[in-house]
């Protein structure tokens, strides 16, 4: 069986280039080929095209392979139209070879108290480091391997376990500004890790880590009677937008999954026109709201972004907490990220589902 792909490869020279740029091919591949092929492929047909041969990974469609990546997953998960980027764009020297110098900088803060098989166990990190979220949002982000490589010396009894949480914490970009996700191929999920490094840093585990939902009442609410108004948004607000059924809709379903196709479903059933977005998999700042408020109504920002210029009026939002974030804090997300968003709804998916029903 052999797969022929549709790719836009990226283009730069920091030598000769202003800005990239991106051309298209056309290759074909036998099903045993793998990801590092595609990048042969391009370069036979155009001998500019630039890729490392060490530590390779780079981006398909926004999601960090390694070379060893089989054509055959990519083209079942993405399909065969493909768009092909370095790991880090803005750090690119000549097409997908980038100075990667900030790798081993961000080990540097940990060097102290490592050991030569820490050193060796951070290096097997290099496409997590890369593959962060947190990252897009601020460059200097130390990355996700860095906490991932602390977590592991301070299980494993490192005696300077005081010193290790400082260093994560103290730096410009650091442990309370990650939200944990990342954009790997194949998916790893780190979280536990990180609210267990966020819970030592306040000398508690995470059993007693306040709730999400807690944080939020905690800060924004100051009686009884607003606490228990927002603990009724919880599940359903009986909110309901006129002429739904007449709307563009778009979902952030978060890190949920379960509910998507149900979801689209229901778009569908009422008439209305589903928007597919990027970020529909993406959260939107709600753990980082009580460490870095800035941060937070970026990612907020990002998501409405997102449906707002993919042609959406109404955005069903899965995470109720994260839906009453967004509601409470409107404005605030829109001075942050020097926008006005006009004409765009914002709807929990329980109030989504109940209206719709209605609907049908």
């Amino acid at each position: 069986m052999s797969h022929t792909l549709l790719t836009k490869a990226f283009f730069f020279n920091a030598k000769t280039d202003y800005l990239p740029y991106y051309k298209q091919f056309t290759i074909t591949l036998d099903d045993n080929a793998i990801a590092k092929d595609i990048l042969k492929a391009i370069q036979v047909k155009n001998e500019n095209f630039s890729f490392p041969e060490l530590n390779l990974v780079f981006k398909i469609n926004d999601l960090v392979v390694d070379e060893d990546t089989k054509v055959s997953d990519i083209v079942d998960k993405l399909g065969t139209k493909l768009i092909i980027d370095p790991v880090n764009s803005y750090r690119s020297n000549n097409g997908l070879i980038i100075n990667n110098n900030d790798f081993m900088q961000s080990f540097e803060l940990l060097a102290p108290y490592a050991t030569p098989e820490n050193k060796t166990y951070y290096k097997t990190l290099y496409a997590l480091h890369y593959a962060s979220e947190s990252e897009k949002f601020d460059h200097e982000y130390v990355g996700d391997a860095l906490l991932l490589l602390a977590h592991k010396m301070i299980t494993e009894g490192n005696t300077y376990k005081t010193e290790i949480l400082h260093a994560i914490t103290s730096t410009n970009s650091g442990l309370y500004d990650c939200e944990y996700e990342n954009n790997l191929f194949y998916e790893e999920d780190y979280t536990p890790i990180i609210e267990n490094l966020k819970a030592m840093t306040k000398n508690d585990d995470s059993a007693h880590t306040p709730s999400l939902l807690d944080m939020i009442k905690s800060k924004f609410f100051k009686n009884k009677q607003d606490i228990e108004s927002l603990e009724k948004t919880n599940t359903i607000t009986d909110k309901t937008i006129d002429n739904l059924e007449e709307k563009n809709i778009a979902y952030n379903a978060g890190i949920t999954k379960e509910r998507k196709k149900l979801i689209s479903q229901m778009i569908i059933d009422i008439g209305a026109k589903e928007i597919n977005t990027k970020r529909v998999h993406k959260l939107s700042g709600l753990s980082l709201l009580k460490e870095n408020k800035n941060l937070a109504y970026k990612k907020a920002g990002a998501t409405l972004l997102d449906a707002y210029d993919s042609g959406a009026e109404v955005l069903i939002i899965e995470d109720t907490e994260t839906y009453n974030m967004i509601e409470m804090h409107f404005s605030e997300i829109e001075n942050t990220i020097g926008r006005k968003i006009i004409g765009l709804e914002i709807i929990s998916s329980n109030d989504f589902i109940a209206q719709s029903s209605t609907i049908a």
